[in-house]
Formats: C-alpha cells, sequence, structure tokens
C-alpha cells in the first residue's frame, strides 16, 4: 500500500461500522418506522411519480443537476430505450403463490438483486440525503455503494445505517489521498471497494450551463429566480448551510470551505488513471473489488487479469460520453467475454421491476439503481428514499409472477423474445 495509506491515518471521522453494528440497525429501523406513514400517504405508484415530486420540490438546477447526461443526451435516452426494445414472454400455469426475489449479489445475500449505485451531491437534494438512502437499503437488505463526493462521510453512513456498503473511490491526482480513502473504508466495515474507471474528465452536461449551475453555487440572476420560486428547498439550505462532500475534506490544505473543498477536487481527478494504477488498488484492497464503468469485452478480460472480483456495465447514466452504447446493448458482449469468472452488473435507466427481469434474463446478476432512490429522497426524504425500493421491489415481484418465474434462478434467457431457442426443424 502506498505510504500514508495506513490504519493511523484515518483521522477521528467515526467509531466504524465494526463496533457500531447494533447502533447502526436499532437507528436505521427507527428512521424507517419514523416515516413508514408519511411514505404510505405518497402518492407514488412509480419511480417516474417520485422524479416528479423531486421536480417540484427542486429548482430546476438541482433537479436538472441530477436529471440530466451529456450534450444532446442520446446516450441517457438509450439507457431506457434499450429496456423498451426488449420484450418478455412470460411461461404460464407456473405456481408463483410465493415468489422469492432474493439472490446473491458478490457472494452475500441480498433480499433484491439491486444494488444502490453511487450517487454524489446527494445532499444538494435534500439534507441527510445519503444517509437516508443508505437507510432505506439497509432496510430493503441490498447493498449500498457511497460515492466518494457524497456530502456524507465513510464513517457516518458506516455509523449511522450499516448494512451492506460499499465505497466508490475516485482516483485524484494525490494517489495517497484516494488509498486513504480506501483504508477508512476498510477500517469502516465496508465489504467492497469500487473503481469508477469511465471518468478521465467530466461530461459536458449543458443542462448545468443553461442553468448557470455549477457546485460550488454561482449565484446568477437566472439561478437567484429559480431558488427564490422553490422556497421549501430554499429556506433549508439558508438555515443549515450548503453541504460540504465529506470525503473530500483535506483533499488540499487550503481547502477549508465548501466551495475550495469541490473547486479543488474537480481539478485534481485524475486523467492519467490506467491498468497499473488499477493494479495497485488490487494490491491495496484485501476485500471485493469491483470496477464500474466497463462496456467493452477486451477490457473486461484485462480487468478480471488483474483479479478484479465484480464489473458493472456502466456508462456513469449517460453524464459523460454522448453516443456511447446503451449499457444494456453492452452487456452481452461483456458476459461473454466474463464467461462466469466475476459478478456481473449492469446499471443506467433502470426504472423499472421489468427492466431488473430483463437484465436477469440476458445474465446479469443484478443491477444498480441511481436515480431512482434519489429522486424518492429529493421528493420526500427518508419516507421517499423508502418508497423507491419499495415500488421496484412490488414491480420486479408482480413481474415474475406474471413472467412464471418463483425464484430468481428461473430468471432464464428464454423469458425474453429474442431468447428463445430456434423451433425444431420439421
Amino acid at each position: 500500500m502506498p505510504e500514508g495509506a495506513s490504519a493511523g491515518a484515518v483521522g477521528s471521522g467515526g467509531t466504524g461500522m465494526a463496533s457500531g453494528v447494533p447502533d447502526a440497525r436499532a437507528a436505521v429501523e427507527a428512521a424507517c418506522r419514523a416515516a413508514d406513514g408519511r411514505r404510505a400517504a405518497l402518492r407514488a405508484w412509480s419511480v417516474e411519480d417520485l422524479r416528479g415530486l423531486a421536480r417540484r420540490r427542486l429548482p430546476r438546477a438541482i433537479f436538472e443537476t441530477f436529471d440530466g447526461g451529456a450534450e444532446d443526451e442520446s446516450t441517457l435516452r438509450d439507457n431506457r430505450e434499450a429496456f423498451a426494445r426488449r420484450r418478455l414472454m412470460p411461461r404460464v400455469l407456473v405456481d408463483v403463490a410465493r415468489v422469492d426475489p432474493s439472490t446473491r449479489l458478490l457472494g452475500a445475500p441480498s433480499a433484491l438483486p439491486i444494488a444502490v449505485a453511487p450517487t454524489g451531491a446527494a445532499g444538494f437534494g435534500r439534507h441527510g440525503a445519503d444517509v437516508m438512502i443508505a437507510r432505506a437499503a439497509a432496510h430493503a437488505g441490498i447493498p449500498y455503494t457511497l460515492s466518494t463526493s457524497a456530502t456524507a462521510s465513510i464513517e457516518q453512513v458506516a455509523d449511522q445505517a450499516g448494512g451492506r456498503l460499499w465505497f466508490q473511490a475516485y482516483i485524484v491526482k494525490d494517489r495517497s489521498f484516494t488509498f486513504r480513502l480506501i483504508e477508512r473504508a476498510r477500517v469502516a466495515g465496508y465489504e467492497a471497494v469500487m473503481i469508477t474507471v469511465d471518468l478521465p474528465v467530466g461530461g459536458k452536461r449543458e443542462r448545468d450551463f443553461r442553468n448557470d449551475m455549477s457546485i460550488p453555487f454561482r449565484y446568477t440572476p437566472r439561478n437567484l429566480l429559480d431558488f427564490a420560486t422553490h422556497p421549501v428547498w430554499s429556506l433549508n439550505m439558508l438555515a443549515r448551510g450548503v453541504p460540504v462532500m465529506e470525503n473530500l475534506r483535506g483533499i488540499a490544505p487550503a481547502a477549508t470551505t465548501a466551495k475550495g473543498i469541490v473547486s479543488t477536487a474537480g481539478r485534481n481527478y485524475d486523467p492519467s488513471f490506467d491498468w497499473d494504477g488499477l493494479r495497485a488498488v488490487r494490491d491495496a484492497w484485501p476485500r471485493t473489488l469491483i470496477v464500474k464503468g466497463i462496456v467493452r469485452p477486451d477490457d473486461a478480460v484485462r480487468a478480471l487479469e488483474l483479479g478484479v472480483d465484480a464489473i458493472v456495465v456502466s456508462n456513469h447514466g449517460g453524464r459523460q460520453l454522448d453516443g456511447g452504447i446503451a449499457t444494456l446493448d453492452a452487456l452481452p458482449g461483456v458476459l461473454r467475454a466474463v464467461a462466469g469468472r466475476a459478478s456481473v452488473l449492469v446499471d443506467g435507466g433502470v426504472r423499472r421491476g421489468a427492466d431488473v427481469v430483463k437484465a436477469l434474463a440476458m445474465g446479469a446478476d443484478g443491477v444498480l439503481v441511481g436515480r431512482a432512490t434519489l429522486y424518492g429522497a429529493c421528493a420526500a426524504g427518508q419516507a421517499g428514499a423508502l418508497r423507491a425500493l419499495e415500488i421496484l421491489r412490488d414491480e420486479v415481484e408482480r413481474t415474475m409472477r406474471l413472467c412464471g418465474a418463483p425464484t430468481v434462478a428461473a430468471i432464464t434467457a428464454d423469458l425474453l423474445a429474442d431468447g428463445l431457442p430456434p423451433p425444431p426443424l420439421r
């Protein structure tokens, strides 16, 4: 491990999950019980309903930062359209009085074939959103991935949410800083590190330009009017202050304010990170290593040769390279290259339980969802995050019943219209 990445470099950000599991579990259940009545009262029957609620509550600049993609947003749209292009061929007369959507993700039980994807800057949509989403995931019995650019720290999420935790690491030019983050995740009990490899430079997100949106905020007449017409969000920000990307504290000694931390981090992401850098992460991290952002079969093979345990087929939700392949279209090639030697998950455009079933029928071990739970938390806090996962669970179970698949193992390629074997020759 590089110099400075020892446990002694962790600092005093928290006690870590290992010493706080019972407390974290109690906090999760208390928070979820408190939100249960509000969750039941939400007029939200789909992830799209939660998106609409979030859109009404948030200033346009904030909502479109979460909702938008790069340039013409063709890849953003194609992620969804790829799911629409696949059609299901349900079996009938199968006993589906009981269905079981549980599975194993990365070697451990998961109540659904779903993990929560890393979503940065969630606290700009609602204070505390990172912990709310992590608690919803723990309550639902699925893994949660904390982003490097989250507005909650590695230790805070471990102490206040617990559950199955993965940490998504961006690579910054000061590699020792990244390795210190990874070591903090180890000490706090995170079971996996996820390295995002499709972000050598940020995408050109034109909605942000049009909305005068930047993090840190740059106040202009356009966005001041935007904020003023959303008083609930604005008053909350005024009362509680602008969130800080907690895991990026200390990235530079001079960066002590929210503005300084964010602007310094943006200048310090490392476009030189390569396969040798990934090998160094593999050598340093003793637990499960996930690589997110692979769409090419040859890259998948090379990742396996370095000892990666899991691959997320991802195009960063259409937020970086516009014109890139939809992730569901990239999935078959990666699966053929991996050939069962590692877990393969897919993200991008998952909005319905049927999307989850389609991805599994194509051969994925599971999916990651990011915007769905983010919409929920932004719309209605803890209740909204819980509702997002409740909607997806109900839809997964309903789709399994309607497709004659009582277990995840029964979600096979023949459930897809293009996955049926050819008819026998007469």
